[in-house]
C-alpha cells in the first residue's frame, strides 16, 4: 500500500470514529478543515519523508468534497469521546472522595435516611440560583418517599454567607430545632443573608440567639466549612448550587425534571445516565 493510500485509510479511520489519544489532545470541536490537514500531516511525519504537498492536498480535497458531512461527524464523534473521558474522570474523583461526600459528620440528611437514592446539594445562602432550586428540592422530598437528600454548606459568596453557614451548622446539630424549617426560612429572607438573618431564622424555630452567637465562632462550624472547601477543590466545584448524584457532579440549578430523570436512572441502571 502506498503511503498516500495509507494516509487516506487512516483519515477514513478517524472519520469513522477511531479517534486516538493524539486527536483527543487537539483543540475543541468543531474540527475545521485545517485541523484535518494538520492531523494528516502528523501521520505523515511519523511515516517518513513528506509526500508532495500538492498531491496530498488534492486527494484530501477530493475526499472531503465527496462527503461534506465528514467534518460534522468528526466533530460529533470527538465531542462524544471527550464527554466519555470526562465522565470517567469525574466518576473516579467522586469515588475517591466518597466518604467526604456521603459520610461527613456535618452533613444534613433530609428525607429518608435509608433511601435507595441519595441527592447531594452544595449551596450558599446568598446564592440566587440556590434559592430558585429550593422549591425543586422541596417537591422531590414531598413526592419521593425513598429519596435521601444531603445538604452541605458551601459558603463562597460573602462573609455573610460564612456567618450564616456557621449558624446553620449549629441548628443542624441541635435535635430540638427543625433544620428544614430554618433552611427554608433563611432562603426566604429579604436582602443579603448574614449572621443577623441566620440568627433571626434560628430564633424563629426555637433557637437561643445568645447561645448561638457564642457558639457560632467555635471550631466545629469552621472545620465543617473547611472540609466543604477541600471537597469542592477535589471535585473541581467552583459554584453553587452543585448537585451530586451517583458518580455525576452537576453544576447549577438544572431544574426538577433533570433531577427526576437522574434519580429514575439511578434506580433503573445504577447510574445517573443510563445507556440508550
Amino acid at each position: 500500500m502506498s503511503r498516500l493510500s495509507l494516509v487516506l485509510v487512516l483519515l477514513v479511520g478517524i472519520l469513522a470514529g477511531g479517534l486516538g489519544v493524539s486527536l483527543l489532545d487537539r483543540g475543541p470541536a468543531p474540527i475545521a478543515d485545517a485541523d484535518v490537514r494538520s492531523i494528516v500531516s502528523e501521520m505523515l511525519a511519523a511515516q517518513g519523508p513528506a509526500l508532495d504537498p500538492a498531491a496530498l492536498d488534492a486527494r484530501i480535497d477530493d475526499y472531503l468534497m465527496s462527503d461534506p458531512a465528514i467534518l460534522e461527524r468528526m466533530s460529533a464523534r470527538l465531542a462524544s469521546v471527550r464527554q466519555d473521558a470526562q465522565r470517567q474522570e469525574q466518576a473516579a474523583i467522586v469515588a475517591a472522595n466518597h466518604d467526604a461526600i456521603y459520610a461527613d459528620p456535618a452533613n444534613v440528611v433530609l428525607g429518608n435516611p435509608e433511601g435507595d437514592v441519595t441527592l447531594v446539594e452544595m449551596f450558599d445562602y446568598n446564592c440566587g440560583y440556590c434559592r430558585r432550586a429550593l422549591p425543586d428540592l422541596a417537591a422531590l422530598l414531598a413526592e419521593d418517599a425513598n429519596l435521601r437528600v444531603i445538604l452541605k454548606e458551601f459558603p463562597i459568596l460573602s462573609d455573610g454567607s460564612v456567618e450564616a453557614a456557621k449558624v446553620a451548622y449549629l441548628v443542624a446539630e441541635d435535635d430540638n430545632l427543625d433544620y428544614w424549617a430554618f433552611h427554608q426560612k433563611l432562603f426566604s429572607a429579604r436582602g443579603q443573608v448574614n449572621a443577623t438573618a441566620a440568627l433571626d431564622a434560628a430564633e424563629a424555630v426555637g433557637g437561643s440567639r445568645g447561645s448561638l452567637m457564642i457558639a457560632m465562632n467555635g471550631q466545629g462550624a469552621a472545620q465543617a466549612i473547611e472540609r466543604s472547601y477541600q471537597l469542592a477543590t477535589a471535585l473541581k466545584v467552583s459554584g453553587t448550587p452543585t448537585f451530586i448524584i451517583g458518580d455525576e457532579v452537576i453544576p447549577g440549578a438544572v431544574g426538577i425534571d433533570a433531577l427526576r430523570m437522574r434519580i429514575a436512572n439511578m434506580r433503573a441502571c445504577g447510574s445517573s445516565t443510563c445507556p440508550s
